[in-house]
C-alpha cells in the first residue's frame, strides 16, 4: 500500500481513525482507504450521517463565533481532527486577527497536516497530545508560549469525548481543565448521544468496536450535561446540535428531535 505523501512515516494505514474517517464524512482527502470503507460502512447503517458531521461543524463555527464575542482571544482545541475548510484560526482570526489557536489531537496525520496548513502563521500551532492525559496536554501547550493560562481561554472539546470510555473517566479531565484555566474561560463540548435515536446509536457504537476497533460512547443527555457540572451554561444548555445558537437555516443540517449529537458551552466564573 503506497503512503501519500502527507501522511507521516509510522502511521497505520490498515487501521481506521476517528479523525480520518470524520474527515471522509465531510468529503476531504486526507484520510486512507481503511476510513473510507469505515465510513462508507457506518454510512450504510445511518445513511444521514454525514449530516451529523456537517452539524457538528457548524456547531464549531458558531460556539467559536460566541467565544470571541464573549472576548475570548486564545483558544486550546484538543481533538481537533484533520484541519478541513472553517478551521478555528480562520473563524477566530477572521473576527479578530490577534486571536491565538493551538490544536492538540492524538493522530499524528492531523497534527502534521495542521502545522502544514499552519505554516507562516505565528498565532496558530499544532501538537501531538492525548486528552487522557491532561496534566501532560497542559504542560505541552504551556511550552509552545501561544497560550497564556493567566488569561481566558476557550477550551474546545467537539466530537472527541465520546472516544473516551467511561473507565478513563472523562468527567474528571473536564474538570481537569476547568482547574487550569482563569475565570472568564469556556468550554465548548459536543458529544455523540443516545438520547434521541437509541437504536441507530446502538447501531453505530457496535459497528465501531467490531468492524473498526473505535470506541464510540454514545452517552444520555443527563451524562453529557454532567460534563458542565464546574462550568455555568449558557443558554439555550445542553441541546441538540443544530439547536445552539443557529445562524440562519443553512445550520439545520438534521431534522429536529432527530440529532445524534448534543451540544453545548459553558464559563468559568
Amino acid at each position: 500500500m503506497e503512503r501519500p505523501a502527507w501522511a507521516p512515516e509510522g502511521v497505520d494505514m490498515t487501521q481506521a481513525s476517528p479523525a480520518r474517517m470524520y474527515d471522509a464524512l465531510l468529503g476531504g482527502s486526507h484520510n486512507f482507504e481503511v476510513d473510507r470503507q469505515a465510513a462508507e460502512m457506518a454510512k450504510k447503517l445511518v445513511p444521514d450521517l454525514p449530516r451529523v458531521a456537517l452539524s457538528n461543524r457548524a456547531f464549531l463555527r458558531r460556539a467559536v463565533r460566541f467565544l470571541v464575542d464573549s472576548g475570548v482571544r486564545q483558544f486550546l482545541d484538543i481533538g481537533s481532527g484533520i484541519p478541513t475548510a472553517g478551521n478555528v484560526h480562520e473563524i477566530a482570526q477572521e473576527l479578530d486577527p490577534q486571536c491565538r489557536v493551538l490544536y492538540a489531537d492524538i493522530d499524528p496525520v492531523a497534527v502534521t497536516h495542521a502545522r502544514t496548513i499552519l505554516s507562516g502563521n505565528d498565532r496558530a500551532d499544532a501538537f501531538e497530545a492525548d486528552l487522557r492525559k491532561p496534566a501532560d496536554l497542559l504542560e505541552r501547550a504551556k511550552a509552545t508560549g501561544l497560550i497564556d493560562v493567566d488569561q481566558p481561554v476557550g477550551v474546545l472539546l467537539v466530537a472527541v469525548l465520546h472516544l473516551v470510555a467511561d473507565e478513563e473517566r472523562p468527567g474528571e479531565l473536564v474538570s481537569a481543565l476547568h482547574d487550569a484555566v482563569p475565570p472568564g474561560s469556556f468550554v465548548a463540548i459536543s458529544h455523540l448521544t443516545s438520547a434521541t435515536r437509541p437504536e441507530d446509536a446502538a447501531k453505530l457504537g457496535n459497528n465501531a468496536a467490531q468492524q473498526n476497533k473505535i470506541g464510540i460512547h454514545f452517552r444520555s443527555r443527563p451524562d453529557i450535561t454532567a460534563f458542565f457540572d464546574a462550568w455555568t451554561l449558557v443558554e439555550p444548555g445542553v441541546v441538540e446540535l443544530p439547536q445552539w445558537r443557529p445562524e440562519s437555516d443553512r445550520d439545520q443540517h438534521e431534522t429536529p428531535g432527530r440529532s445524534l449529537g448534543l451540544a453545548g458551552v459553558g464559563r468559568k466564573d
